[in-house]
């Protein structure tokens, strides 16, 4: 079992920016990728990026150039930079990670934007 622990979220003005953090617990090694997926009301959740865990990165056409995503092994942290907010980002962030057999979630961490 991995545990999530996501932090970071809150009220920012368009232009703005904001760190989210994921911390991973439990069964780490199973891990094979982390990512951050967002659910705006009455949408789909979406992924927002996504790091592997040899670094390799993914991201949603609509943040790339403003969002980063890295990751601190040794903190088993995983770590979203937010640049340039729009109000069009405003979501519930949802911290994801993979292994071979299982999908885990946090519980989610609410990112709103004012225009």
């Amino acid at each position: 079992q991995v545990q999530l622990v996501e932090s970071g979220g809150g009220l920012v003005q368009a232009g703005g920016s904001l760190r989210l953090s994921c911390a991973a617990s439990g069964s780490i090694f199973s891990i094979n990728a982390m990512g951050w997926y967002r659910q705006a009301p009455g949408k789909q959740r979406e992924l927002v990026a996504a790091i592997t865990s040899g670094g390799s990165t993914n991201y949603a056409d609509s943040v790339k150039g403003r969002f980063t995503i890295s990751r601190d092994n040794a903190k088993n942290t995983v770590y979203l930079q937010m640049n340039s907010l729009r109000p069009e980002d405003t979501a519930v962030y949802y911290c994801n990670a993979e292994s071979t057999r299982e999908v885990y979630w946090g519980q989610g961490t609410q990112v709103t934007v004012s225009s």
